[in-house]
């Protein structure tokens, strides 16, 4: 099975049998692409034979994967930029347009759930929660926009499962994603004319560095694991880097050629099967 940047374990090459999607030499921008769900989506895309350009803030971890993938043979790029900086991400997509000369898809992946809640929370966090998780989603299709319409291209955004069936404590990153799927539809429409699709990847419980961090803080974190996987109607198991990215890929793809302004859940059925499924399994 491929495996992703979840962690220490880096993308090998020829490591699964390559889907042919016909991404060979596309350039695909993906934000938070150099670990996590970004990062798995990047291996993927790698595998088959895009041109993926790691688009973030983290100099260390993107450097780091950069230097793993060339040491395997893949072609990687990467834009260093603050997402919640306009000026910055206008650069980073100039100079990917002055590398390769062309963008043919986004994958608007980064974020965080920051805890921002209601009754803890202030106005000031909440606004910035929406910038972290939601207004550069915005800011980098604009800026790709006039790129993705001479390629016929396609953007894909991942969203949150946290957009349907709230959290508690989360407001900001909740309402970023309710977003998230306000402007997948959105966009679909909007962009139409040009023949671009969009649609959102929904992800429900996802073992990343960020929620492996999370289950660390707990005490009984292997109850607290698997307490939470127990609920997961497929498999009794955590959906993987791989199975997210596996979509995201098809949907950048002609494969998907008439599929546009839809919420994907890759979640194991985790937000809409019945809860009773829980007590008889």
């Amino acid at each position: 099975m491929l495996r992703s940047l979840v962690g220490s374990e880096m993308c090998i090459r020829d490591s699964f049998k390559n889907m042919d999607l016909g991404l060979k030499n596309k350039v695909i921008v993906v934000t938070g692409g150099s670990k996590g769900i970004g990062g798995g989506i990047v291996c993927l895309l790698a595998n088959e034979g895009a041109i993926p350009v790691i688009l973030g803030r983290n100099k260390e971890s993107i450097f780091k994967a950069i230097i793993d993938y060339k040491q395997n043979g893949y072609e990687v790029g990467y834009a260093i930029a603050e997402l919640t900086n306009p000026n910055q991400c206008e650069a980073a997509i100039d100079s990917i347009i002055k590398n390769y000369g062309r963008i043919d898809g986004l994958v608007n992946n980064a974020g965080v759930n920051d805890g921002v809640g209601l009754e803890n929370g202030s106005y000031e966090e909440f606004i910035n929660s929406i910038k972290r998780n939601l207004a550069h989603y915005y800011q980098i299709a604009q800026l790709v926009l006039p790129q993705l319409k001479k390629t016929k291209g396609a953007i894909v955004n991942i969203g949150s499962k946290t957009s349907v069936t709230g959290q508690g404590g989360t407001s900001g990153y909740a309402a970023a994603n309710g977003g998230r799927n306000a402007l997948t539809r959105e966009w679909a429409v909007e962009l139409l004319p040009y023949a671009i699709r969009v649609n959102c990847v929904v992800v429900a419980e996802c073992f990343t560095p960020l929620y492996e961090k999370w289950i660390n803080t707990f005490d009984n974190k292997d109850e607290k694991l698997a307490a939470i996987t127990n609920k997961i109607p497929l498999e009794k198991r955590m959906t993987t880097t791989e199975e997210i990215a596996n979509t995201v890929a098809f949907l950048l793809s002609e494969r998907s050629s008439h599929t546009t302004g839809q919420l994907i859940y890759v979640d194991g059925g985790y937000t809409h099967l019945d809860r009773a499924l829980n007590a008889n399994n």
